[in-house]
């Protein structure tokens, strides 16, 4: 499967230099005096030599590798061609072209490897070899199948070109470029359509990428290695394995193997965790999740590197009451009543072995339309199925899953290629309210002749009046359209509900919609509900409770005096360091979302904000930095990039940041050495090499460019500034005809570059003439 790309709420973007490309970063400088002072703790994840690997369970736990071994996760990748390999590639690399507007990409199987063979006119062939496989088709609701290589700098790949088993075509992900979501390709589309063209995501967290985290395979550490100037990448395995789940298993193997019996078995018992705990095993990568911290590891707490609620900010991708809207996994199991008021986990359902299905008690099930699942604990809906469901007992409008966990596609995805997945939030069927929240629904999915007016009518005479929502869902749904602040705060700020993740939804709808730095005025309930969500006990409601009341009313002494209090009375040190992370993220969102607006002036006070609660982030002082140089503060700027190199110097684009800095109070020499101390620091990003370029462009020296721009093409031949700088060399050279290769490799990447089009016509034009 191929995760979209996503936009995440106080992503810490490091946006690189002259490039319009992305991947994680930020940026500060200290306004007031910082809420704490406190250095945050680096959480604790367990090293690479605690893992044993999947060979040692199977002395001792012989079935349930072997069931797991037939399982989803147990063929959820692997490496094409491999003896230990149980996925097939069930995509076509038979030779036959997929044949773009202006490429063609040939899957193909040579000397035992499968490969992608790209050609375009004006350039040199170049195979892509598929080191991993990710997937296998499996999912009933749209199976897929991804290919990774390994890139000149070390890291793992993801492609672009993906293969639908349902479709029976190759698509790929338009998402991030025409915002089309997934389509199949056909000779009509261009290669940069693909939003992930060139291969941009890693396998990995690491938040100088845009990655899929750490999800599609097993143990993945991504590491900067300075001795080699690059990237080295570690997959145990393209399976999920045993120690995804268990945890690291060295000591356990080693207990085991010196015959102890004493409590202590050097690993956690999941079977006797809480319900929390137990969902935190499979959420860590069946969920949206906004990383807080790098380094996450199966086996360490999940609260301290990841959130899985403030995924809901930005675009929201959840309804009110937790159902997918763009794009999610699982997580809307948080909104369940089963899970919230109940004791449901995913293995209350789902065998973790062999991934089957199961009733509450552990009894094997045939498969997902089997009631047991549901009625092992709703006994009452058992007997008489008919009654309930008003359907003939054998129909599919009688199962329990047709009505509440209906397969619905992924809308962020389009309609092209099928990936529908199963509502984990268990709701009620409201046509209406499915409809008015731009969901089939389960009633529409079936009667699709029916008007939505006519099933909301039949569900009215069938059930009569519907369970009433949670308090706090029925206050977001109410808040819908409502642009008074007044009336808007009760609805959106809900403390006396359970519902946690419908109280992130409202909290993050006012914030959204009314909150700006320092408001002199707010409601007069305001302030109280604020503190009353505050004092929730998920992590999640306090820190945006106290991110909102901080941006909103921080500068007022009593709030400041509160907010200071509320943070030293954290029970202890990791739960304080949690709370921070959640709180400066939901800041430095803020901040984001004002700087890509234009608002660079609030973007400074929300910055300012967060930096009080974590001082030490470089990433927020980088992001200050960006913001401060939106506003024309150029010295300002500077200082905040310089505050963020002494905190962590490791991070080259915050030399990249600093020399535009310089360059822009026209220190060339300084901006130069700032560009060429990062490529010191990772000479296998572009950016640097592209900004001496560019800079040595402006300065006419034009053959002394050229190199620099060569350089930074090799490393990421995706930059159409990049081939349009190159084009302008040879302009000034007078080589017209590489200067028109070179445009129209720029108009390739970025068919909207407008002064690349100008430069092509100038230059057909000079052809014409001669």
């Amino acid at each position: 499967m191929t995760r979209t790309h996503r936009r995440a709420w106080g992503a810490l973007l490091l946006l690189g230099a002259c490039t319009t490309d992305t991947s994680d970063n930020a940026a500060g400088e200290q306004g007031t005096a910082p809420l704490t002072a406190a250095v945050l703790a680096t959480p604790s994840a367990p090293p690479p030599e605690s893992f044993a690997g999947n060979a040692s369970c199977l002395s001792c736990h012989a079935r349930q590798v072997e069931q797991w071994s037939r399982s989803t996760h147990g063929r959820a990748g692997g490496v094409p061609g491999s003896a230990t390999n149980d996925v097939p590639v069930i995509a076509p690399f038979s030779g036959t072209p997929i044949r773009f507007a202006d490429a063609t990409v040939t899957p193909r199987q040579r000397r035992g490897r499968y490969e992608f063979l790209l050609q375009r006119e004006g350039e040199a062939d170049t195979a892509f070899v598929v080191d991993g496989v990710i997937g296998g088709g499996h999912m009933a609701g749209g199976g897929t199948q991804g290919f990774v290589t390994t890139w000149t700098d070390g890291t793992v790949r993801f492609l672009p070109f993906d293969w639908s088993r349902d479709g029976r075509t190759w698509f790929c992900n338009t998402g991030t470029r025409s915002d089309r979501g997934w389509q199949p390709i056909r000779p009509t589309m261009r290669l940069a359509e693909c939003g992930d063209w060139p291969p941009v995501r890693i396998l990995g967290d690491e938040p100088r990428f845009s990655n899929c985290q750490s999800c599609h395979g097993s143990n993945i550490t991504v590491q900067y290695e300075a001795r080699d100037g690059r990237w080295r990448t570690q997959v145990a395995t393209y399976a999920v394995n045993c120690e995804s789940c268990h945890g690291p298993a060295a000591r356990h193997v080693r207990l085991m193997q010196q015959g102890s019996t004493g409590a202590d078995i050097g690993l956690e018992a999941l079977a006797t965790g809480d319900k929390e705990r137990s969902l935190a095993t499979c959420m860590g990568c069946h969920a949206l999740k906004t990383r807080l911290a790098t380094g996450y590891t199966p086996g360490a707490p999940l609260t301290q590197f990841y959130s899985t609620a403030l995924s809901q900010l930005g675009d929201r991708p959840f309804t009110p009451d937790g159902r997918t809207r763009t794009f999610a996994y699982q997580e809307g199991h948080y909104a369940s009543d089963c899970y919230r008021n109940g004791g449901m986990t995913c293995t209350s359902c789902h065998d973790p072995h062999t991934q089957g299905y199961r009733t509450v008690d552990g009894e094997p099930i045939p498969g997902r339309t089997d009631d047991r699942q549901c009625t092992s604990c709703h006994a009452s809906k058992r007997d008489e199925p008919s009654r309930h469901t008003r359907h003939a007992p054998d129909s599919r409008g009688s199962r329990c899953v047709s009505c509440h966990m209906p397969y619905e596609q992924q809308h962020e995805l389009g309609q092209a290629v099928r990936y529908g997945r199963s509502d984990h939030s268990i709701a009620i069927p409201r046509p209406a309210l499915d409809s008015a929240l731009g969901l089939v629904g389960a009633c529409r999915s079936c009667h699709v002749t029916r008007s939505v007016r006519e099933l909301e009518a039949q569900a009215a005479r069938w059930w009569g009046t519907l369970k009433p929502h949670d308090r706090a869902v029925g206050g977001v749904l109410a808040a819908r359209g409502v642009t008074d602040v007044e009336r808007a705060t009760p609805l959106l700020l809900e403390p006396r509900s359970t519902h946690a993740m419908a109280q992130v939804a409202g909290l993050g709808e006012w914030l959204e919609r009314f909150a700006t730095p320092h408001m002199e005025r707010v409601p007069a309930e305001f302030e109280e509900r604020a503190r009353r969500l505050a004092d929730s006990p998920d992590l999640d409601v306090q820190a945006l409770a106290m991110a909102l009341l901080h941006l909103t009313r921080g500068h007022v002494g009593t709030i400041r005096r509160e907010l200071t209090t509320r943070l030293a009375a954290a029970p202890d040190a990791a739960t304080r360091d949690a709370l921070r992370r959640r709180w400066a993220t939901v800041l430095g969102g803020v901040g984001d979302a004002a700087r890509d607006a234009g608002r660079p002036g609030e973007a400074v006070a929300a910055y300012r904000a967060a930096l009080e609660v974590t001082p030490d982030a470089a990433p927020l002082r980088r992001n200050l930095g960006l913001a401060l140089a939106a506003q024309g503060d150029w010295g300002a700027a500077m200082r905040a990039y310089q505050h963020a190199l002494q905190i962590d110097p490791r991070v080259p684009l915050g030399e990249v940041n600093l020399g535009l800095a310089l360059e822009q109070q026209g220190n060339r020499a300084g901006a130069r050495a700032a560009y060429e101390r990062a490529i010191a620091g990772d000479p296998t990003d572009a950016a640097p090499y592209l900004n001496i370029g560019t800079l040595l462009l402006r300065e006419e020296r034009a053959a002394e460019a050229r190199p620099w721009l060569e350089k930074a093409l090799a490393r990421d031949p995706g930059l159409a500034t990049g081939h349009f700088q190159l084009a302008l060399v040879f302009v000034q050279a007078g080589d017209l005809a590489r200067a028109e290769r070179s445009v129209r490799r720029a108009l390739g990447r970025d068919p909207t570059h407008a002064e690349a089009a100008r430069l092509l016509d100038a230059l057909r034009e000079a052809r014409q003439e001669r």
